[in-house]
């Protein structure tokens, strides 16, 4: 179970590869692993369900 707050990878990331970290909490946060102080992206939990909806249809 993914701890709300925590930033995380997807399983399906190798280890130390750069990928997109996602972070669960009031607004689900999408950041650049390998550059995680260059900012972050919020947007609402609805959006991202939406936006994975989308993907898992491809």
């Amino acid at each position: 179970m993914i701890q709300r707050g925590t930033w995380f990878k997807s399983s399906y990331s190798p280890d130390k590869a750069d990928c997109v970290e996602v972070r669960l909490s009031e607004k689900v946060g999408i950041r650049d692993s390998k550059a995680p102080e260059a900012g972050q992206l919020a947007v609402p939990g609805e959006t991202w369900k939406a936006l994975l909806r989308v993907v898992a249809e491809r």
